[in-house]
């Protein structure tokens, strides 16, 4: 981390030095890797209610899939982290994730659901895994200061591969649909390539060496390097801690019923095709991009914590357009719902990890936990959406609450 001139005076806080720059440029890619795979799933939700006949509320085992797996992997990824290391940890869960993509092959063969949620609960525990291990990694790779800023830059690498992933789920699963196929050739064919290219991204990561992230001969600066300044406390008495569980369990409950109903919402309220529909679904993901980078600039005049509670009350007022099915502007607020949205993962994760000094390893297993809210949540705003898709989008209301509450006034380190 950036080391100080003397006790008690920062140098300037730098967005990160030399000696991270390869690893930082790799561990980045990873962000779009892991944002392919989950927008991937909404895309998933749709084909699965053609190709096998399921209801709304069925295929929203998709999500619960994939994010119930963080809820299960996320304290045993946090230990094998601490144990073995930030690479070992990605190498870790490229493997799973590469493991979860080819099992897709025999659960198109044998036609069953059942085997499609095993795949995606194993796929799932990977990414986990990469979230665990990858957000405290590139936080490190810097100064303490500006960790906001590096893990929103990372993770606008995540939206870029969230525009990715529908736009390949779209093309290869959603373009020819016809009614009462049940052929999953695509699917078997899309997620032998995925697999492909993660193994091989693992191989490669394998090569990458990782310079030691702390100079022990530094003078510390506690503002400047994340040291545990309540060494005392144990982990869940620092309260800004507990609340970031507490804000990104809710915020990707949030993200799990947007996108998991964006295509059923552009399909029923707008007259769109399923593939139109996926298609702005790349548009959707595009805007949490260009809110990324929107939000790393602002970092530089504006707190963290304060645009996180703007963005959060931004929402809010979407959400209440979105209800009202007033046609394109009700369409326009839900696209914009992303583009709000965009910052509070990263941020929250960022804010949580704020000088918790060796608690830092442990306490990021259980923000990744928080992502466990995106398998319940579908299921709620699918039971909603089942009579009218727009009066699901009244539930991420209370989500968003809880997030402005956490940027205005529970974010402290105290």
């Amino acid at each position: 981390m950036q080391a100080t001139t003397a006790p008690g005076k920062s140098t300037p806080a730098t967005f990160t030095d030399s000696k991270y720059l390869v690893t930082l440029v790799f561990v980045t890619s990873l962000f779009m890797f892991w944002g392919i795979a989950i927008t991937m799933g909404d895309v998933l939700n749709k084909h699965f209610q053609h190709v096998l006949s399921l209801t709304k509320t069925q295929s929203a085992f998709v999500q619960f899939a994939i994010f119930g797996a963080y809820f299960v992997m996320g304290i045993p990824a946090g230990l094998f982290m601490k144990r073995f290391g930030y690479k070992n940890g990605v190498l870790l869960g490229l493997s799973l994730f590469a493991i979860g993509a080819f099992l897709f092959v025999p659960a198109a063969a044998a036609v069953s659901f059942t085997y499609f949620g095993i795949a995606l609960f194993i796929l799932g525990c990977g990414l986990s895994t990469l979230e665990t291990v990858a957000h405290p990694f590139v936080a490190s790779l810097g100064d303490q200061r500006t960790s906001d800023q590096r893990i929103n830059f990372a993770q606008a690498f995540n939206a870029l591969g969230a525009i990715i992933g529908p736009a390949i789920g779209s093309y290869f699963l959603l373009r020819n649909n016809t009614e009462g196929s049940t052929d999953l050739t695509s699917v078997k064919t899309l997620y032998i390539a995925i697999g492909s290219v993660i193994a091989t991204i693992a191989i490669l990561f394998s090569f990458v060496k990782v310079p030691a992230l702390t100079d022990p001969h530094a003078a510390v600066d506690p503002e400047a390097a994340n040291v545990d300044v309540e060494p005392g406390k144990t982990l869940f008495q620092h309260t800004h801690f507990v609340w970031a569980v507490i804000a990104q369990t809710f915020n990707v409950a949030a993200q799990g019923g947007t996108w998991a109903f964006f295509i059923n919402y552009g399909h029923e309220k707008m007259g769109f095709s399923d593939a139109t529909a996926g298609n702005y679904m790349v548009l959707f993901m595009g805007l949490m991009l260009a809110g990324r980078f929107v939000g790393t600039f602002l970092m530089r005049i504006i707190a963290p914590h304060t645009l996180l509670a703007i963005f959060a009350g931004s929402n809010i007022l979407m959400c209440l357009i979105i209800t009202q099915s007033l046609g394109w502007p009700s369409f326009i607020a839900l696209l914009m719902l992303n583009f709000f949205f965009s910052i509070m993962f990263p941020t929250i994760f960022s804010l949580g990890l704020k000088n918790l000094g060796s608690h830092t390893q442990q306490a990021a297993s259980f923000i990744s936990m928080g992502v466990a809210g995106g398998a319940v949540f579908p299921f709620l705003m699918g039971m909603a959406a089942e009579k009218d898709v727009a009066n699901a989008y009244y539930l991420p209301i209370i989500c968003y609450t809880v997030i402005f509450l956490f940027g205005a006034k529970f974010y402290k380190v105290k």
